[in-house]
């Protein structure tokens, strides 16, 4: 199946999950992950109407997303891995959206960009739910403490990020996940990716986070399947 093919059958099956969702969000937004595609396939996806896409490093995407910016404004370029503080400078310049605010030490390199006359990229918070030792994210325990520091140095947080274990229920983390932004009055929820964002779709996400069953399986040692 061609790359268009596959973003109509995503649409669809998301559209579809919605339709049988209890309390659904009032936007489901698609996010193409083109971590390891090339820009001819991300400019397949563009043709097709796509205009939301996720890297997962700030280097690769800066190898490919300057132009396609410039050729489509409307191209909203969210950055899904985890960020180094010596690359906020140039995440800033190019992201419209980092979901992956996971540290006081990150905030605080965010809001010195902003200062410095950088943008100011809207914000998720990366819960590490699972409390992985080896995963990125803030632990579900320190995460009040985490938005309480952000909106003190009124960054943009507009919401929450989530991966779940791999070969855990996804069900549990993304309910919890859902009760969290509710608590701390955040709108915005992305969770899901190509094996479950129909079931995160149920649970009220905003953006869904999907890759291979997209643009087609990656090489072996890319580590996360989106």
């Amino acid at each position: 199946m061609t790359i268009a093919k596959n973003l109509a059958d995503i649409l669809a099956r998301i559209d579809s999950a919605r339709k049988v969702a209890i309390k659904p969000a009032a936007a489901t937004h698609l996010v193409a992950v083109s971590k390891t595609v090339p820009e001819a396939g991300i400019r397949e996806a563009l043709a097709a109407g796509q205009r939301l896409f996720g890297e997962n490093r700030v280097q690769e995407a800066q190898g490919k997303y300057p132009a396609l910016k410039q050729g489509f404004p409307d191209l909203e370029l969210h950055l899904i891995g985890p960020l180094q503080t010596n690359k906020v400078k140039d995440a800033v310049a190019l992201f419209d959206v980092i979901q992956t605010l996971d540290r006081p030490k990150l905030a605080d390199a965010l809001a010195g960009a902003r200062d410095k006359g950088g943008r100011s990229p809207r914000l998720f918070l990366q819960v590490n739910t699972g409390e992985e030792p080896q995963k990125a994210g803030v632990l579900p325990r320190e995460v009040a403490v985490l938005i309480a520091h952000a909106r003190k140095l009124e960054l943009p947080l507009e919401g929450l990020m989530c991966i779940p274990p791999v070969g855990d229920d996804a069900a549990p983390h993304f309910a919890f996940l859902a009760k969290l932004a509710r608590d701390h009055g955040l709108s915005q929820l992305s969770m899901g990716m190509s094996d479950d964002f129909e079931l995160a779709v149920r649970f009220g996400a905003t953006h869904v986070r999907v890759g291979t069953a997209i643009f087609g399986t990656r090489p072996k040692d890319q580590e996360i399947t989106t």
